[in-house]
């Protein structure tokens, strides 16, 4: 359980209530998001597609659109290189589609996580100069590879690089930044400081579709036969890279995805359609938790356990039968990742409980047998239970690789960057990082990390914000469904909570194919009741109650007859939905977090 707080963030909520037509709830969570203003709450709940930034404001990309119509005319040879992850597949087959449509001599490669590494390598870069590459075409990364763009232009290729992660930076004499900056014939990424786009929280996956509407827009081909219709489709995987990533569901993302999301739904896309028919989601309204829980991991897994060709191929192939073969086998090796995760979550839990690494404010983790693909859920799920940075490091060609999760008062690459010299490579953002290093630098830079952290117990505290406190006799239909106009919900948008004290519970029963999910009836002070679900960690709730009401009352609550009442009161944090059974809709409350209710 985290420390509850209640939003207070002040509007007048009567006004704009009347002003959208919405009822004064709705306005205060808008309010709660920092949604302020006539003109900003309006493309908060209406935003369309003509509200996206002007693309020409990334910085090199009119520059790099030149290049690549001069090489494009002549017939040069361009290689894309991506990344294994969602951003960077779906970021590839952008690009890759694009460049073709445009009629450019263009192939595509993603790195192989284990042989290759993150990004480009010398390796990488010889294999395409030896294919007769003219121009390489990063996605979702280069950045950080100056050295390894010197070598390519070193060999007289051209390189354009398109990536939206942090710039690495010297910190000068005066304690100000110098940028590192690859010298590359062009740099695409909102990061720079050079760079006038007004939203820098874009993915990898958006740079490359942005660029495409300056290269098209430019060259005067935008309005050329399929342009369009193109340009239509790649937007669902934008919004699927942005989901994937984690981008903040904010500015621009939220227009992304919500648009992207409908075309996801009715993609012409062979491999995309298959994707969905797979995972059993074909005739389900798509959300953006399907994308982030469902799908999405697909693609992750097939990057982290084989080879994210696998995942591009899919994209590609015009073959429905080839796609249905593709899409089922990203689904197995995703299952397969599943269970290697929680062998390795398991193995990091009892690490942490059995040494002295539970006092730690920064944890890093090493498991040398772990696959290191994995390193980074491992990573977040130790991060969700305990609320802390976490790295995750595994024995790997070389030395040691690795993956870290940070939590909100931690800026992970910048408190990495402080000891730079102890890897061989590294790179990320606030939230999240990787790592490579030599296996005798993992204790100095768990115990530097540790030293130098600059957390308090406070920061270590998870926050759990409670939009309105209100009581469950407030929800209607209707307000349920005003609730969907704040989709997409995720990162940057999270799903509204509202919270009442003092809920009896009367009865319970524990549903579910691993019996896993709790539904219970329950009782506010009104003598009005409500079925509240709970989708949470069963064995921990069931302590909490035995803890403070005692086995009896635990034992009662399950075994009394449907509505019987108990004398557990608590508090809870909720949010409603209507759940359509055969046909029938019925209101239920979703348990988010619970507390002991007054007088225990």
């Amino acid at each position: 359980m985290g420390k509850w707080m209640v939003s207070a963030k002040r509007a007048d909520f009567n006004a704009v209530s009347e002003k959208f037509h919405i009822d004064p709830v709705i306005a205060r969570i808008i309010r709660n998001r920092d949604i302020v203003g006539e003109d900003n709450i309006k493309r908060f709940l209406h935003g369309t597609l003509a509200d996206l930034h002007d693309p020409f404001l990334l910085k090199d990309a009119g520059k790099a659109a030149k290049i690549l119509r001069r090489k494009a005319e002549e017939g040069r040879h361009i290689r894309i290189i991506g990344d294994y992850d969602i951003d960077g597949i779906c970021a590839t087959y952008i690009l890759y589609a694009g460049l073709k449509h445009y009629g450019a001599v263009v192939d595509a490669v993603i790195p192989h996580r284990i042989h290759d590494g993150y990004g480009l390598n010398d390796h990488l870069i010889k294999e395409a100069h030896d294919a007769g590459t003219d121009t390489i075409v990063t996605c979702d990364n280069g950045i950080a590879a100056k050295e390894q763009i010197a070598y390519a232009r070193s060999l007289g290729m051209t390189v354009i690089v398109t990536d939206h992660h942090e710039v690495p930076y010297e910190i000068r004499e005066d304690g100000s930044r110098r940028e590192c900056l690859p010298e590359a014939d062009a740099v695409i990424d909102p990061k720079r400081e050079a760079c006038k786009y007004p939203f820098d929280g874009i993915c990898g996956a958006v740079v490359t579709y942005k660029f495409l509407q300056v290269l098209f827009a430019s060259s005067g081909k935008e309005a050329a036969p399929g342009t369009e219709e193109l340009l239509q489709e790649l937007l669902a995987f934008a919004a699927f890279a942005t989901v994937g990533d984690v981008m903040e569901l904010i500015d621009e993302n939220r227009i992304i995805v919500r648009y992207g999301l409908r075309q996801i739904a009715c993609s012409a896309n062979c491999g995309l359609r298959a994707l969905i028919e797979a995972n059993g989601l074909r005739d389900k309204k798509l959300s953006a938790y399907h994308i982030g829980f469902v799908l999405g991991p697909c693609l992750n897994a097939t990057g982290r356990l084989d080879t994210a060709d696998r995942a591009l191929h899919l994209f590609r192939t015009t073959d429905a039968a080839e796609a249905a073969v593709i899409a089922g086998e990203l689904k197995a090796l995703n299952d397969n990742r599943k269970d290697m995760t929680l062998q390795g979550t398991e193995a990091a839990m009892e690490m942490i409980e059995k040494t002295g690494l539970k006092d730690d404010k920064v944890l890093v983790i090493y498991l040398p047998d772990c696959h290191e693909s994995l390193a980074g859920i491992i990573a977040g799920r130790i991060r969700e239970r305990y609320y802390k940075p976490t790295f995750v490091l595994t024995r790997a060609e070389g030395g040691v690789k690795g993956s870290g999760r940070s939590v909100e008062a931690y800026h992970m690459y910048e408190k990495m960057s402080e000891c730079k010299e102890l890897y061989t490579k590294y790179g990320g953002h606030k939230m999240a990082a990787g790592v490579s290093m030599p296996e005798a630098n993992v204790e100095p830079f768990r115990m530097y990390l540790n030293a130098h952290c600059g957390l308090t117990e406070a920061d270590l505290e998870e926050r759990i914000h409670i939009d309105v406190p209100m009581p469950m006799s407030y929800v209607t239909a209707d307000l349920v469904k005003q609730l969907s106009v704040l989709e997409p919900f995720g990162n940057g948008n999270p799903k509204p909570v509202f919270a009442q004290k003092d809920i009896r519970l009367l009865s319970g029963r524990v549903l579910g194919r691993n019996n896993n999910v709790g539904k219970y009836r329950v009782e506010d002070e009104s003598g009005r009741q409500y079925d509240m679900m709970y989708f949470g960690n069963l064995e921990v709730w069931h302590d909490f109650l035995r803890g403070h009401f005692g086995q009896e009352a635990c034992e009662r609550l399950y075994q009394g007859r449907y509505g019987e009442a108990t004398d557990i009161r608590i508090h809870v944090i909720y949010y409603p939905e209507v759940d359509v059974y055969q046909g029938r809709e019925r209101m239920q409350m979703i348990m988010q977090d619970y507390a002991p209710g007054s007088g225990c």
